[in-house]
């Protein structure tokens, strides 16, 4: 099995590391963070539930960021002060990784991700498929959590992702959307997905929990757990990045071992594709 390492183990990263321990989906997790104590803190309460939760996986606390090294994945998660890792602090922590960490996939789990990427990409030239920021991830979620409410129906029956910069700019593609197998476009009315749209800026950015579901999921989709296609910051390549302009944003992905797979544009209606080009040339 392989190893994870969190860097940060404030409230992200100490809920992702529990996260990922009950789902045993890896054998040993790092939580590495300035602040030593906190770190080994949290990772002695997580192996204290361990047996309650009976799960294996062990996890460790470390001040050092070396200890990030041979790690599978490494996630950012809370910058010292508990805010995202972003600026000129997290261009100087990738450019860390990269020393040290050279072929692991880095997961931005914060809500700034996408500026981080972009700035990485463009300035450090970092590799676009082994970064990615997974917060968008958690935005679909609670839209679906609206959209179920709105249809009186379970949030697990709803399929749809979210494209765009948010929270401002954040397109839902409807066309490509279901809800229990049905087209969301049958389902819902025009002004029913104008009402949902319209709620979806006051829900960013997600909180601590949402975004480290987001993540868990991310890692399990990299480490060969899962198939799906999620949400995701990107700075793609290829015919996407041509038709973003080379902005990082919030695209449907497929993610493996060495990172993104695959980033795809669905297809969108007139209405939504103009949002979405509007979004990526602010």
């Amino acid at each position: 099995m392989e190893e994870v390492a969190i860097v940060g183990a404030g409230e992200l990263g100490g809920a992702l590391a529990y996260r990922l321990a009950r789902r045993d989906m890896v054998s040993h997790i790092r939580l590495v963070d300035a602040r030593g104590q906190i770190a080994a803190g949290t990772a002695l309460d997580i192996m204290q539930a361990s047996p309650i939760g009976r799960f294996t996986t062990s996890v460790s606390g470390y001040s050092d960021i070396t200890r990030a090294a041979g790690a599978h994945v490494v996630v950012l998660a809370d910058a010292p002060g508990g805010a995202d890792w972003q600026g000129d602090a997290g261009l100087l922590l990738l450019a860390q990784l990269a020393e040290i960490a050279p072929r692991s996939v880095v997961v931005c789990a914060g809500a700034a991700g996408r500026e981080l990427i972009e700035r990485a990409v463009r300035e450090q030239r970092y590799s676009r498929s082994r970064l990615f920021g997974s917060a968008p991830e958690a935005l679909a979620g609670a839209v679906r959590a609206i959209v179920a409410l709105e249809t009186n129906g379970s949030p697990a029956d709803v399929a749809l992702t979210v494209l765009g910069v948010p929270p401002a700019h954040t397109v839902i593609p409807w066309e490509e959307a279901t809800i229990a197998g049905f087209a969301a476009t049958c389902v819902l009315d025009e002004p029913a997905r104008r009402r949902i749209a319209a709620r979806v800026p006051a829900l960013w950015p997600p909180g601590p929990g949402a975004l480290a579901a987001a993540a868990g999921d991310a890692i399990a989709c990299v480490l060969g757990y899962s198939r799906r296609t999620i949400s995701c910051f990107v700075a793609p390549d290829g015919d996407a990045g041509r038709r973003l302009r080379a902005r990082a944003a919030a695209l449907p992905v497929r993610l493996g071992a060495a990172g993104v797979a695959a980033t795809r544009l669905p297809a969108l209606s007139d209405r939504s594709q103009v949002a979405l080009d509007n979004a990526l040339l602010l």
